[in-house]
């Protein structure tokens, strides 16, 4: 499987000398923006869709499916994108669907893109899960293995070759998982004719939410200059040195401009390489942390050459990340995360790109008093990213390296995958303010042998890309055989008591808790943060005294663990992160009815009795931290 490389003309990278940074793909990932010389043409709505049903799931390529209109090769169907397709029809076979799906849509570029030579036109896919294959008019343009991710092609050859005729594009999208993707999973075959149909197989997956598939993110046409910025690394200090480079192009001039909210330039340069120095610099804070949150600059890159120009602007947030044995320093104040885990999960749309939710969840997030969440367990919507930013919400950005259980997912080809997905998130997130750590995975196998030598790799090679930002993974194995805590920034630690251990039997939580934590900070001298507990619940079941499952017993558990949470935060505790802020669709199971329910929220984002548990503590919580002065909206009622 290839990931194409970019064929950049002018690449803009921002060197803080102090952190040395790397990015070792050849081409940046910057969202597409307009701007003066560049245009964006969104591709969302109904395409039609057909999955290949043939027992081996290749038909689709063995009679070159692409090479004409979809509806003539078979039957289609209206699929909106971005969306999921599990949940659209009323097919079981294809909520269950594993193998190629096929998406097709034709499409009108505007003439001007297409007379205007010195106009390139970039095709581009949000992301989709998990291995995708685009042609243009019957060419095949890109390919791109794993999910959660961008991935894009110019295409401007191919749309002028018959500039009179739609542009039709057709994406190939394979959700099989495999011990080498990630997240991993196996196929089996069920062979026993007297018990299974011909054909007959399932796909096993090692992580408990459900394995949506399809285009879940937007697709669209963008264009720039032929000479063009391609990409910005914007790493954050008041004092920034810069390095421009230029390809395509004999001479070009560069200016570079930074603005505050008012469009007041603060700072500039027009040289190939120098320093950028903010005076008086408005610092990027974290919601309820100052009365200003997520304080942004416009960056404005401006490059031109005798023929073309080109105009990209960038926001940018100026703040610190520090860790110490005990603390996580924001600009050189304690922050302590209270916050959630998430999922992309909706009603109807599965992961598909959600506006109206997107902004109810943030809504939410303020109104609980959180001042963070992780992206469990994979990474979220650049869109989402950029709400982060704007709101001063801090995130632990996670890649999807979920499930890693089985001994083979450690072998060398694993690896080679997971520090291209690394190399990937970190391209694209690297400007984001928000995102303060990042997660290279989430509870895999790590007191197997090969897993010292796997993490040690990853956990390098991340810190390799990005010098400016702490490096974790979330684990639940035993402190004393984890073999991958040793090179870890932050210890995160995962735990169930009460739950998946001794379930029923809340009595055990403060000794357990309190001995979990000393275990792990008396071994590895770091800070910890517990970034997942919590119980399941049935929105509306009440039992007096508690008993699994009710509304009761989810507040007597988070209860338990507050309590030790508040002796421990005063020692060397940094964070808590309730799992999970809304229930979430998982597979079918005994012991899941209809999804797990851990969720303080319902899939819908009404709330439980454990939603109001978690905001009275947390805007205490915001108000002992911080003192929280009178520009709060604190809830005088709690």
């Amino acid at each position: 499987m290839s990931v194409p490389g970019s064929s950049a003309v002018l690449r803009v990278l921002w060197l803080l000398s102090v952190f040395g940074t790397v990015l070792p793909l050849d081409g940046g990932m910057l969202f597409p923006r307009e701007s003066t010389s560049r245009e964006v043409k969104e591709l969302n709505g109904l395409w039609d869709f057909r999955p290949d049903g043939s027992l081996n799931r290749n038909e689709g390529f063995e009679k070159a499916w692409y090479k004409r209109r979809l509806a003539e090769t078979g039957p289609v169907i209206e699929m909106p994108v971005p969306a999921s397709y599990n949940d659209i029809t009323q097919d079981p076979t294809l909520r269950d669907f594993i193998g190629w799906v096929w998406y097709e849509r034709e499409v009108f570029v505007p003439a001007r893109w297409i007379s205007d030579e010195g106009t390139r036109v970039v095709l581009r896919v949000g992301s989709a899960h998990y291995y995708s294959i685009v042609w243009v008019n019957g060419e095949k343009v890109t390919e791109h293995e794993g999910g959660h991710l961008p991935f894009e092609a110019e295409i401007s050859s191919l749309i002028r070759r018959d500039p009179t005729k739609p542009c039709r594009i057709t994406i190939a999208v394979n959700n099989t998982l495999t011990l080498e993707t990630l997240p991993p999973g196996t196929i089996q075959y069920m062979n026993d004719r007297t018990r299974y149909p011909d054909g007959f197989f399932v796909q096993n997956i090692y992580f408990d939410f459900f394995n949506y598939a399809g285009i879940h993110r937007p697709v669209l046409l963008y264009t720039t200059p032929t000479v063009y910025v391609d990409d910005i690394i914007s790493l954050l200090k008041c004092l920034v040195r810069y390095k421009v480079s230029v390809q395509g192009a004999a001479t070009a001039t560069l200016k570079v401009t930074l603005m505050d909210k008012d469009g007041h330039c603060v700072a500039s340069s027009n040289t190939p390489s120098g320093v950028l120095k903010v005076v008086d610099v408005k610092l990027w804070w974290p919601y309820l942390m100052h009365e200003n949150p997520g304080y942004l600059y416009s960056m404005e890159v401006r490059q031109h050459t005798s023929t073309y120009e080109d105009v990209y602007t960038l926001p940018v947030g100026i703040r610190t990340v520090n860790v110490t044995k005990t603390q996580f320093l924001i600009n050189n104040k304690p922050f302590y995360f209270h916050g959630v885990n998430k999922h992309e999960d909706s009603d109807i749309r599965g992961k598909g790109l959600d506006w109206p939710l997107i902004v109810k969840d943030f809504n939410l997030i303020k109104w609980l008093g959180a001042n963070s969440f992780r992206t469990s367990h994979y990474p979220y919507a650049e869109e989402i990213l950029q709400m982060c930013d704007r709101h001063g919400i801090v995130v632990i950005d996670e890649c999807p390296g979920v499930g890693i259980k089985d001994i083979r997912s450690f072998g060398n080809a694993s690896l080679s995958h997971h520090l291209v997905v690394m190399d990937e998130l970190v391209r694209r997130d690297k400007n984001h303010p928000s995102v303060v750590m990042w997660s290279v995975a989430n509870e895999p196998a790590s007191e197997m042998p090969p897993a010292e030598f796997y993490f040690k790799t990853l956990i390098k090679h991340t810190k390799a890309l990005d010098h400016t930002r702490p490096v974790t993974y979330i684990t639940d194995s035993n402190y004393a055989r984890d073999k991958g805590a040793p090179f870890v920034d932050v210890v995160c630690v995962n735990s169930y008591f009460s739950w998946y251990h001794d379930p029923g039997h809340l009595e055990v939580i403060p000794i357990q808790l309190n001995a979990q934590f000393e275990n792990w900070y008396g071994k590895y001298k770091k800070p910890i943060i517990q970034s997942e507990y919590g119980a399941d619940a049935l929105p509306g079941l009440h039992m007096d005294p508690p008993m699994m499952f009710t509304e009761e017993y989810q507040n007597a558990l988070l209860q338990s663990y507050h309590d030790v949470f508040d002796q421990k935060r005063k020692q060397y505790v940094i964070g808590e992160l309730i799992w999970n802020f809304a229930d979430f669709m998982t597979a079918q199971a005994i012991h899941r009815v209809v999804g797990n329910k851990k969720g303080i929220f319902t899939r819908q984002r009404q709330p439980k009795a454990a939603a109001f548990i978690l905001r009275r503590r947390y805007w205490r919580l915001a108000n002992e931290t911080w003192r929280l002065p009178p520009w709060t909206k604190y809830p005088c009622s709690l």
